[in-house]
């Protein structure tokens, strides 16, 4: 991995130098737009409204224009800033772990320790990890301000920037507010339901199924090109969008009925799979 900032960590007096580096990284099929009709690549170019001319991407500078006036700022200028200068994350509170709305959470970085010793580091990870807690953080990254969690996750600590509280919406659905009767039998089949549902959450049992499909696409069509049958690579589907169900305790006990067979099937088959005996003797001619 390749560090992308380079900083300090502080909280009090304590001094923590770590490099940051980008958590995730996006596995997408690369895709281009092209022309239909001769398959030419289409590129987009930066044109001067005033000369016409095309200009190179180190060459345009960032404009603010209140309808009257417009103020012209260069890299210079926002390089000057002094929140855009600054090197520190600064711890500026600590917080029960609870209390981070998962719906704040942003990009995710993790901190590398950069310094001979990474005894402050560690004992920084030590100190979020007996407390339970979260460190909330501030710094400048790209030409912006963030907030920051600053968490442990595998003996490394991790920050995740969080969206200010301004740029998450508010839930507001007049649906909501009109008074619901549930029952206790459907609470309790709901309920049945989830059990039936339960298990311990590994990501790694997931797959981006759009992206496999889609390499699946491409590969069918640089064999076959535009003969290509779609249907005998995928197989034909009537994918139909189920109505709204009518009969809500029906449907929880067909589901829970439903969820408990898969299951069961799915145990039976794992039983009854072959297994391998060490020891075993082999039949005699």
């Amino acid at each position: 991995m390749r560090a992308i900032w380079k900083g300090a960590l502080t909280f009090g007096l304590v001094n923590v130098p770590v490099k940051v580096y980008s958590a995730t990284e996006d596995h997408d099929v690369p895709l281009h737009q092209v022309h239909g009709e001769d398959g030419g690549r289409i590129r987009y170019q930066r044109t001067c409204e005033v000369c016409g001319q095309t200009v190179a991407y180190q060459d345009i500078d960032k404009a603010y224009d209140d309808g009257e006036r417009t103020v012209v700022l260069t890299s210079a200028d926002i390089a000057s800033l002094p929140a855009e200068r600054s090197r520190e994350i600064e711890v500026v509170e600590f917080v029960p772990s609870d209390q981070v709305d998962l719906l704040t959470l942003d990009r995710a970085y993790y901190l590398e320790p950069d310094s001979a010793s990474p005894k402050a580091y560690v004992l920084l990870r030590k100190t979020l990890e007996q407390t339970e807690r979260t460190a909330i953080v501030r710094f400048s990254l790209r030409q912006k301000t963030r907030l920051a969690a600053l968490r442990v996750r595998d003996d490394v600590l991790v920050l995740q920037t969080l969206l200010w509280a301004d740029e998450v919406r508010e839930a507001a659905f007049a649906a909501l507010d009109e008074p619901v009767k549930i029952s206790a039998k459907e609470l309790e089949l709901s309920a049945s339901l989830v059990d039936s549902f339960s298990s311990d959450f590994d990501p790694s049992q997931f797959a981006d199924e759009y992206q496999q499909e889609l390499r699946t696409l491409i590969e069918a069509k640089l064999e076959k090109g535009e003969a290509l049958d779609t249907s005998e690579t995928f197989g034909e589907q009537a994918d139909e969008p189920q109505g709204e169900v009518i009969d809500l305790m029906e449907a929880l006990r067909a589901s829970v009925e439903r969820s408990r067979a898969a299951r069961t099937g799915a145990t039976d088959a794992a039983a009854s799979a072959p297994s391998k005996k060490k020891g075993a003797k082999k039949k005699s001619a």
